[in-house]
């Protein structure tokens, strides 16, 4: 069995390493022209620009393309991506599937995004390399999706808004009173869902933490990593006060891919934490 998922999956090269996982890239133009560069360029790139970005999934023809190639080396195809609640990825990829007969694609809605779809990605793999069988693999990732939970703040909401992922009168509030974001993943929608507030950013990242210590209570050992945009400040002050308050292994530390990062901006910071007893067979 092969992996297939989508550029929206934030994972580190040494979780990637060895593994059977393609990407699709999902598209993404600034200023009026395709965008291919790194995060780095992107992100700086964006600082320096008044213009949005606009971004779009993957053409179902280029998802066919890759089922096609991939079914060269195993026809048996798990199809991961970002949440369906935020993107038409995962349709496009099963128009893409059918046009190819001699690929069978199973296909699964991560409900998620960024490195917490990684996450689910990366167990996926690992098991197909344990040889797992895939009513294993999908009843793993149930207890992922269910289970691990992302949380961001960004400084501004002018990128979430333009972008159509938030209300745009609540947005347009939070601008005016300044008010900073706590932002999470609807479990069951797969949507945006506002899960706390605060007057600072700081505040915002601090109230974040404190939801993870209050949901994993007496879980025992967690699982983490901090995800950013352009941020060094703001992971440093995530993982100061994740150390202070949670029982955490941190996964190395990844940027938002760029398709995300348009509907967010340089300035976000977020960490993705579930039990470490998910993962622990895995390794």
């Amino acid at each position: 069995m092969q992996i297939v998922t989508d550029s929206a999956a934030d994972l580190a090269p040494s979780q990637l390493a060895g593994l059977p996982i393609h990407f699709t890239t999902l598209r993404l133009s600034l200023g009026g022209e395709p965008f291919t560069g790194t995060n780095e360029e992107f992100y700086k790139k964006l600082s320096e620009t008044d213009e949005y970005p606009v971004t779009s999934q993957a053409a179902a023809g280029e998802f066919a393309e890759l089922y096609r190639n991939v079914a060269k080396k195993d026809p048996e195809i798990l199809s991961i991506h970002i949440s369906g609640g935020l993107s038409g990825t995962i349709n496009s990829a099963r128009v893409g599937a059918s046009m190819v007969p001699e690929a069978k694609v199973t296909f699964w809605d991560s409900r998620t995004l960024s490195a917490a779809l990684g996450w689910q990605v990366e167990a996926a793999a690992r098991m197909v390399v344990k040889g797992f069988k895939l009513d294993k693999i999908l009843e793993r990732l149930t207890q992922i999706r269910d289970t691990v939970d992302g949380m961001f703040s960004i400084k501004e909401m002018k990128y979430l808004v333009h972008g159509g992922r938030v209300s745009h009168l609540k947005g347009l509030l939070a601008s005016v009173l300044n008010i900073k974001p706590v932002i999470g993943v609807d479990h069951t929608t797969g949507m945006y869902t506002n899960a706390a507030q605060d007057m600072t950013f700081k505040r915002a990242l601090t109230r974040m933490i404190n939801l993870d210590k209050a949901r994993y209570a007496g879980m025992g050992a967690l699982r983490a990593q901090i995800v950013h945009g352009n941020n060094p400040e703001g992971v440093e002050f995530i993982r100061k006060k994740a150390d202070e308050e949670l029982k955490c292994s941190f996964e190395p530390t990844v940027p938002v891919a760029p398709a995300l990062g348009a509907h967010t901006g340089p300035s976000l910071a977020g960490i993705i934490v579930g039990p470490q007893s998910l993962f622990a067979d895995l390794y």
